[in-house]
């Protein structure tokens, strides 16, 4: 009977909890609340509500909206511009929120009535100082977490740790499996997965409220995936109020932190996990280790819609403030990892001592290295996907991941002669963008977009691949960031092409081609040459197997446990 006791206690908490966040939400802003929901909703919610708003005339915010949900980004930001720019036009208020949400505050920047989607405007243009008292609380949350923290040391330690002997560690993580599937999750499970395989005792909690916030109402207090637990930390109530809410939060993690005996912390990016794991190690006497997996700053001026934007972001308020407070974060834990030698160059720029960082780079688990992966040939067959061959990627579909290169590279190839299937396999905000590029060049029919897939399916996909393309846009981001895809596809055996940046050469390892990521005749020439030499191929996937094999996760856990153990053992 005690099981089903505490489903009925998980439930009823988060329906608690939930009720206050969408209580709130639609007191100070519903519309908002809305035009998520609907954002969000299954494609087959999405499809007949985007028919019924295009139905209205336009320009109209609720063609603009459909117009959005449609993914037609440039559609929707110019009938919300032509609404916005008229004086007195009815629903300028969700013509503002279609701007903000394809990416174009800039054109909501001074327009009046347009309820708190001009201070979310405000804050993707990056003018923290527009974000005024009355702003939606999860805003002013946001503002709160970049004030400076104290500097001080980074924890008083606890005496006796195990610096030689069996290892405690709790990660607080952003998101993770099952929930979420992306490249942070699967290498958060990784990291996991090898640590208790290497006798570490390894388990994570995630960000307060995490799943309930992305939708997963009926989430469990525990989930256990490959035998590693994630708690869930759910606040009893949404508050507005950001001292209230930092304490509230840092007692759940103490207290996770103290059920599961926790030696030490591992956090991540971006600043609001690692802040409050900083909080609770403090409050513990534990170290903590702070993950950089990604530079936020970077990654927000990426996002922006335009150029004009992007020059803007970069030189705002909010960017200083995020990289100061990701910097004040790297100095004040007891050790740094990163990804690469191209971020580890970065943080050593910003005053982060070169010794107190380790690089832990993307890797994969032993066995894929071994087990046997399945021909392209076979892999289509298996799927039902078309006999000839398959370029793409599995991958989040988001605008810096630069996938219309993808669906234009099977455009230029098959305008060439050669019968190539383009396969995008994921989600994210890019997906109806991207399917409707395809439908623009006429190759709806040979670009297949099957959404996200279970990891272990995810894998046949890949092998489904004759090359594999990551073509990521040229940004600040994608200079210094490595994706996991390139050593997931080398392990499995295919070549890879990807964009000529300093993280994804580092990445590639001297085993892939390059190409600038705006050259599209070049990404053609060199995908369409690689297709037909299998010679060249096989030379390709020969280096990339040598590479993968230099980076596994049983080789990280060892390096993982080394940084445990300095940072316990420089307090016994």
């Amino acid at each position: 009977m005690a099981q089903p006791f505490r489903r009925a206690g998980e439930l009823a908490r988060n329906l608690r909890y939930t009720t206050s966040f969408v209580a709130r939400t639609v007191v100070e802003d519903p519309l908002w609340l809305a035009v998520q929901a609907a954002r969000r909703a299954p494609e087959r919610v999405r499809r007949p509500l985007v028919g019924a708003l295009n139905l209205a005339p336009a320009p109209s915010a609720r063609h603009a909206l459909g117009r959005m949900l449609a993914g037609d980004v440039t559609g929707a930001a110019g009938e919300a511009e032509r609404l916005l720019g008229r004086p007195g036009t009815r629903g300028r208020r969700v013509a503002a929120e279609v701007a903000v949400a394809v990416g174009r505050p800039e054109l909501v920047d001074g327009v009046a009535g347009a309820g708190p989607a001009r201070y979310r405007a405000a804050w993707l243009l990056g003018d923290v100082d527009a974000i005024g008292p009355d702003a939606p609380a999860g805003l002013r949350a946001q503002v709160a977490e970049l004030r400076p923290g104290a500097q001080g040391e980074a924890g008083s330690g606890r005496a006796g740790g195990p610096p030689s002997g069996a290892v405690t560690v709790l990660h607080h993580l952003t998101n993770s499996l099952p929930h979420t599937q992306s490249g942070y999750t699967l290498r958060s499970h990784a990291i996991l997965v090898a640590q208790r395989a290497h006798g570490l005792d390894a388990s994570a909690t995630t960000r307060p409220g995490y799943p309930l916030t992305i939708g997963s109402l009926a989430a469990r207090g525990t989930d256990v995936v490959d035998g590693v637990a994630y708690r869930r930390l759910v606040p009893a109530r949404a508050t507005s109020d950001a001292a209230r809410r930092a304490a509230q939060e840092t007692d759940l993690l103490v207290e996770a932190a103290r059920a599961a005996g926790a030696d030490v912390l591992h956090t991540t990016t971006p600043a609001a996990v690692g802040s409050l794991a900083r909080a609770a190690a403090r409050r513990l006497g534990i170290p903590w280790v702070y993950e950089v997996r990604g530079l936020p700053e970077e990654t927000w001026v990426a996002a922006q819609g335009t150029a004009e934007a992007r020059a803007r972001a970069a030189a705002s308020r909010r960017r200083a403030l995020m990289q100061a407070k990701e910097t004040e974060l790297a100095l004040a834990a007891d050790a740094v990892v990163t990804l690469s030698g191209t971020m580890r160059d970065a943080l050593v720029a910003r005053g982060v001592p070169a010794e107190h960082i380790t690089v832990v780079p993307n890797a994969v688990p032993d066995a894929l290295l071994t087990a046997h992966h399945p021909a392209p040939e076979a892999a289509r067959a298996a799927l039902g996907l078309p006999a000839g061959p398959a370029i793409g990627t599995v991958s989040s579909l988001v605008d810096y991941e630069g996938l219309e290169t993808v669906v234009r590279t099977v455009a230029t190839l098959r305008a060439r002669g050669q019968e190539v299937t383009g396969v995008l396999v994921g989600d994210g905000v890019s997906r109806p963008g991207l399917a409707r590029l395809a439908r623009e060049l006429g190759v709806a029919d040979h670009v297949v977009l099957p959404g996200r897939v279970p990891p272990d399916v995810a894998l046949t996909w890949l092998a489904a691949l004759d090359v594999v393309l990551v073509p990521r846009r040229d940004h600040e981001v994608t200079r210094l960031v490595t994706p996991l895809k390139p050593v997931e596809a080398m392990a499995v055996g295919r070549p890879v092409v990807a964009s000529a940046l300093p993280a994804l050469v580092e990445a590639v390892g001297g085993a892939g081609l390059h190409v600038d990521a705006d050259d599209l005749e070049g990404w053609a020439d060199a995908v369409g040459g690689l297709l037909a030499d299998a010679g060249r191929r096989a030379e390709l996937v020969e280096l990339g197997h040598g590479v993968a094999t230099e980076r596994t996760w049983v080789r990280n856990a060892e390096t993982y446990l080394g940084i445990y153990r300095k940072c316990l053992g420089v307090r016994v």
